[in-house]
């Protein structure tokens, strides 16, 4: 199993909205937000529009970014965010 910090699931985000738009991952802005009804999601800011992602779209960047950092595919099923003191995902890939 592989934890990531929060600051890769920052970075997996930024590269996989980078990766769609056609734009630099710097162009990218992400606050991570977890709540109690909702659960978790980022709120991104993308070439001056915001952008909510739900927790799928978050598990997308993660399984991309799984493959192209790691060399493994990780599946919907094999990722789980959760909260310590920062957002973290755990990925059984």
């Amino acid at each position: 199993m592989t934890t990531l910090s929060e600051a890769e699931l920052v970075n997996a985000i930024c590269l996989h909205m980078a990766e769609r738009r056609g734009i630099r991952p710097e162009q990218v802005q992400v606050e991570l937000v977890y709540d109690d009804e909702l659960g978790y999601s980022a709120e991104l800011r993308v070439e001056g529009r915001d952008v909510v992602w739900v927790e799928a779209n978050m598990a997308e960047a993660v399984s991309r970014y799984m493959l192209t950092r790691y060399g493994r595919h990780a599946y919907r099923d094999d990722i789980v965010f959760r909260l310590e003191d920062e957002i973290v995902v755990d990925v059984r890939a």
